[in-house]
Order: C-alpha cells, then structure tokens, then sequence
C-alpha cells in the first residue's frame, strides 16, 4: 500500500491509495477529491463552518453511518464523536463529525465519495436548521421538471415571506432549502410545513407535481419528498459527489441557472462536474453559506 503523509494544521496526516482510480474514465482518483471546506477560513463565523458538514453528524454511502468504534484505528487524533439516534435494536450509534480540514481528508482518503447529514447540528439533533424540499422525478419526468417545480416552489414561498436556495442532487432531482437557524423550530414543525406546501403545489399543478409518497403515482411527476424533514433523515450534503459512473457534485445554483436550463430545455447544464464545480466555487464563492446563517422564521399555513 503506497502512503504519503501530509501535515495539516500542524498535525501529520498518512494518506493511502491516492492513485485509485474512483472514476474510470475520467482520470478521477482518489487523491483528486474537491475540498468541502472553505481556504479563506475568515469567510464564515467559525472555523471550517460549511453547510451540512460544521458540527454535523456524518453518515457515508447511501446513509450508512460510519460507527465510530470502527473508525478509531484510522482517524485522526481530532476526530469528533456524537451519538445518534437509536437503531433498531434500541442502541444509539455512534458517528463522525467532520469539523476540520484534517478530519474530512481522512474520510475521503477512505473513499467516502458520499457524505450524507442530517438536517441538524450534532448538539441539537431535534432541532432542524432548514426545512428542505426534496424533489425526486419520476420516469420520464427528470431534472428539467424538477428545475420548473423548484421555480414555482421559490415564488410560493417568496408570497410567504421566506427565501429559499437550491442545489442539485447530484443524480436526476433538485433540493430546496429554506434556512431556518432558530432554535425555536421543531422537526414536527418543519415536516408539518414541507407537507402542506406540497399539497398546495399538487393541487395547484396536479398534472407536474405529487406529494404522495406512493411510487405508482410518480410516473411522470416531480415528487415533493416532504418526508426529508425528520430527525432520522439525511441528505447528500452540499458540494459532495456522487457515486455514480460520472465524477458529479451535489451542487448549489442560482435561480437564474434554472430559470435559462428550463427555458432552453438542457438538462446538462443542471450536471455539475467536479471540475465545474471547483471553477464556479473559485468564481463565485459558497452559494449555500446563507443556508448557514440565514435566520428565518416558518409561518403558520
């Protein structure tokens, strides 16, 4: 096994494998991952603060948690902990939390292409930061309905008084989120809201859009996934990829992306490659960082 060892913030670090080819074709390897946390460390409130990573408690692959007991012989002396909700058998697993630029290089370094979190920070896990709406396509529907129904959802919620930014999923979806930051917001609350904002959307425009989570009545439609908003719940996080044949990022948009890829009907545009993203992360900053910090409050429906 080939190791370099690098020192970060004053702390060596080995790292292996870093010639392993994670995307073939695509002269994507292991030591070719895009960082998540921000370099201009001043830019935020906190060090390393990052939507979906700051304090958060880290999952990888399709949800699976990384139990800590298992990780402690490779991680970094820093790593964090947290205990998580109970599992099926009543005992609550323990998880990562990626804090700094050490600790999320040792979990990429163990080829976690995906980083999945929950809603919450790690010191209030019953307490979401956002509501979130996850709009999942349904055959032949794809991204391009997903970006229409993410446009009206943005206007619906602009009446009410809330702002809303988006991101791709990383696959064929998008995902809405609207920042909460207050401590005062509930679980109960966020999906109580979620839930009726697409029942709103699905009457209004039943032939685009369903919030029934029955998958016989997707075919054609753009899901509202108004379940996401549960404490036992997590998203692909902001900036991660995707374990998919293309190296693809879970990345932030501006409206103005959906608004031309729905008016010109390309699809591609909504595909943001991690080459892309490292450029339009260099020229436009953090996109998702008032997701962070934006306080907002939800009204009654």
């Amino acid at each position: 096994m080939n190791r370099t060892f690098v020192e970060i913030d004053g702390r060596k670090l080995s790292l292996s494998n870093l010639e392993k080819d994670l995307y073939p074709s695509y002269g994507f390897h292991q030591g070719s991952h895009p960082g998540l946390l921000p370099q201009d460390r001043t830019a935020y409130s906190a060090p390393f603060e990052r939507p979906g990573i700051d304090l958060k408690a880290l999952s990888r692959g399709g949800g699976q948690g990384l139990l800590f007991r298992e990780a402690l012989s490779l991680s970094p002396s820093a790593l964090g902990e947290n205990s998580g909700d109970p599992q099926d058998d009543g005992e609550r697993m323990t998880v990562c939390l990626v804090n700094d630029l050490e600790t999320l290089i040792w979990a990429e370094n163990l080829a976690s292409l995906e980083l999945h979190v929950p809603l919450a920070r790690a010191g209030s896990p019953e307490r979401p930061d956002s509501v979130v709406f996850d709009l999942d396509p349904g055959d032949p529907a794809g991204i391009l309905e997903c970006a229409r129904v993410a446009l009206i959802l943005r206007d619906l919620l602009s009446r009410t008084g809330l702002e809303s930014y988006v991101k791709t999923s990383g696959k064929k979806g998008l995902h809405v989120y609207v920042p909460l930051n207050r401590k005062e917001t509930t679980f109960e609350e966020s999906k109580t809201f979620s839930k009726a904002v697409a029942g709103i959307l699905q009457k209004h425009y039943p032939d685009l859009v369903t919030a029934k989570m029955a998958k016989k009545e997707r075919d054609a439609k753009v899901f509202i996934n108004w379940s996401q908003n549960d404490a036992s719940k997590t998203m692909i996080c902001v900036y991660s990829l995707r374990a998919r044949e293309k190296p693809i990022v879970s990345f932030p948009l501006e409206w103005s992306d959906l608004e031309n890829a729905a008016g010109s009907d390309d699809a591609e545009e909504l595909q943001i490659t991690h080459s892309e993203a490292l450029s339009r992360a260099e020229k436009k900053g953090d996109l998702f960082r008032e997701v962070l910090v934006k306080e907002q409050r939800l009204p009654h429906l």
